[in-house]
C-alpha cells in the first residue's frame, strides 16, 4: 500500500474515529473562513462604492442586485451543497466510484444551468431590478454593476460546488486557502479600479470577476490531480439521471432558501419603497451586510458539520451524529448572539460604513436597532435545517427554510406595515426568527428521538 493511498484512508477514517471537538473545528474554522470571505466580495463592493461614488442612489442601486445575485448563488448551491452532501455518504459507505460519478456529473450541471440564468438576466434585467423595487435613481446603477458582475456567477458557481466537495473529501485546509485568494486579490482591486483608475461602479464589478476567475482557477485545479483523495476520471462524467436526481434532491433546500430569500426581498424592498423611499432601500444594504457576516459564519460551522455527520449517518454512528449535533448549535448561536448584540448596541458605526448620507445613516440605525433583536435565535435554526439537510432529509430541509422565508414572514409583511409603517416591515424580522427557531427545535427533537428508535443498540461509545 502506497503512502499516499494510506494517507487518504486516514483522512476520511478520521471522520468516524477523531474526537468531535477536534473534527468540527478542523473542518469548520477554514469552512468559516471560505464562507465569510465569500460573502466580502459583496461587502467590499458595498463600501468602496459607498465611499467612492457621492451619491446616495448608488447604495439603493447596490440593494436592489442583492437579491439577483442571491437567485444565482442559489443555482450554485443547487449543485455545490448536493454534490458535496452526496459525496460525504456514499464515501461514508466506501463507494469511491459513485462519488467520481457525482464528481464528474456536477461540473456539467453547473455550467449549464450558469450560461442559462445568465442569458435570462441578461435580456430582462431591467424588468427584474424593478420587480426587486429598484426606482428611476437606482436602476442605472444597479443595472451597470449587473451587467458587469453577472458573467463571473458561473465561475463562482463551479468555485462553490468544488470547493464543498473538496473540504467533504477531507482537504478543509486547501479550500480554505482557495478562498482567500479570491477575497485579498478583490481586497486589492477593487479600490485600485474605483479610486485609482475612476471606473465607477463597473470597477468594483470588474474587481470581483477577475478574483472569482482566479479563484475557480486554483479549486478546479485540485480535482485534476490524481493525488487528491477524489479527482476526476474518464468515463464519469457521462451523465447519469439517478445521480443527478440525488443532487438536486438535497440541493433543493438550500436553493429554496436562497430563492424565498430573492422572493422575499422583492417584497421587502417594495414594501420599503412605498414606506420610505429609497433611503429604506439603503437601510437594509447595511443590514443584509451586516448579518450576513454571522449568517456566513454559521453557514461555514454547517459546512464544517456536513461531512462529519454524512460520513457517520452512512456509518450509522448516530452517538457522533447528535454530538456533532449539540456542538454545532452552540457555536451557531454564540455567533448570532454577538451579532444581535453588536446590531443593538453600536448601529451608527456599521451604518458609517456603507454610507455617507446622514438621512441614510439614521434610517439604517433604527433599521438595525430593531431587525437584530431576534437575530441571536437564527444560529440554531440554521443548524437545525442544516442537520436534517446534511441527512438527505431534503423535505424537511426545504419546509424548515420555507418556515421563517415564506409561510411567516409574507403574511407578516402583508400587515404590520399597514399599522406600523416603515417599522412594520422592521418588526417582521424578529417576529419571524422567533417563530421559525421554536419550529426547528420540535422538529429535531422528534427527528433525534426517531432515530434512536430506528438505531436502538447501534450506539457506541462516544469519543
Amino acid at each position: 500500500m502506497t503512502a499516499a493511498k494510506t494517507e487518504k484512508e486516514d483522512r476520511l477514517k478520521e471522520l468516524g474515529t477523531e474526537k468531535i471537538w477536534k473534527l468540527l473545528l478542523k473542518y469548520s474554522l477554514p469552512a468559516v473562513v471560505g464562507t465569510v470571505v465569500m460573502s466580502v466580495y459583496n461587502i467590499i463592493d458595498s463600501i468602496v462604492i459607498g465611499h467612492a461614488i457621492d451619491d446616495p442612489n448608488v447604495v439603493s442601486g447596490i440593494a436592489v442586485t442583492f437579491p439577483v445575485m442571491n437567485l444565482a448563488t442559489a443555482l450554485g448551491m443547487l449543485i455545490g451543497a448536493g454534490s458535496a452532501t452526496r459525496v460525504s455518504i456514499v464515501m461514508g459507505q466506501n463507494d469511491r466510484k459513485m462519488a467520481e460519478i457525482i464528481l464528474g456529473n456536477s461540473v456539467q450541471l453547473t455550467v449549464f444551468i450558469g450560461l442559462v440564468y445568465i442569458s435570462v438576466f441578461a435580456i430582462f434585467l431591467d424588468p427584474i431590478l424593478r420587480l426587486f423595487g429598484a426606482s428611476p435613481n437606482s436602476l442605472p446603477y444597479a443595472r451597470e454593476f449587473l451587467m458587469w458582475v453577472l458573467p463571473g456567477m458561473v465561475l463562482m458557481n463551479l468555485t462553490f460546488s468544488y470547493n464543498n466537495v473538496m473540504r467533504a473529501t477531507g482537504y478543509p485546509g486547501k479550500a480554505m486557502y482557495t478562498n482567500l485568494i479570491g477575497a485579498f486579490l478583490n481586497m486589492i482591486l477593487a479600490p485600485l479600479f474605483l479610486f485609482g483608475f475612476k471606473w465607477g461602479i463597473k470597477g468594483a464589478a470588474i474587481a470581483t470577476d477577475i478574483s472569482m476567475t482566479v479563484t475557480a482557477f486554483f479549486v478546479m485545479s485540485h480535482f485534476f490531480q490524481k493525488k487528491s483523495e477524489l479527482h476526476f476520471v474518464r468515463g464519469t462524467f457521462k451523465l447519469n439521471w439517478p445521480v443527478i436526481k440525488s443532487i438536486l434532491y438535497i440541493g433543493m433546500a438550500p436553493f429554496l432558501i436562497n430563492v424565498a430569500g430573492s422572493s422575499i426581498n422583492a417584497i421587502v424592498n417594495n414594501s420599503l419603497l412605498h414606506y420610505g423611499g429609497d433611503n429604506a432601500i439603503a437601510a437594509v444594504v447595511v443590514f443584509n451586510r451586516f448579518v450576513t457576516i454571522f449568517v456566513m459564519v454559521v453557514i461555514g460551522i454547517c459546512q464544517g458539520m456536513q461531512p462529519i455527520l454524512g460520513y457517520n449517518y452512512g456509518a450509522r454512528r448516530n452517538d457522533r451524529l447528535f454530538g456533532t449535533l449539540t456542538l454545532a448549535a452552540v457555536a451557531g448561536l454564540t455567533f448570532t448572539t454577538i451579532g444581535s448584540l453588536l446590531g443593538a448596541f453600536n448601529p451608527r458605526a456599521i451604518a458609517s460604513m456603507f454610507m455617507q448620507d446622514e438621512a441614510q445613516i439614521e434610517c439604517a440605525i433604527n433599521c438595525l436597532r430593531i431587525t437584530t433583536c431576534g437575530f441571536w435565535m437564527v444560529g440554531f435554526q440554521i443548524v437545525g435545517t442544516n442537520f436534517f439537510q446534511s441527512l438527505g432529509m431534503a423535505g424537511k430541509a426545504v419546509f424548515l427554510s420555507l418556515t421563517r422565508q415564506i409561510i411567516f414572514m409574507i403574511p407578516l409583511l402583508l400587515i404590520l406595515p399597514r399599522y406600523l409603517g416603515l417599522d412594520g416591515v422592521w418588526c417582521c424580522y424578529p417576529i419571524c426568527d422567533v417563530v421559525a427557531t421554536i419550529v426547528t427545535g420540535c422538529m429535531l427533537a422528534w427527528q433525534i428521538k426517531k432515530i434512536r428508535l430506528q438505531h436502538a443498540g447501534t450506539l457506541t461509545p462516544l469519543r
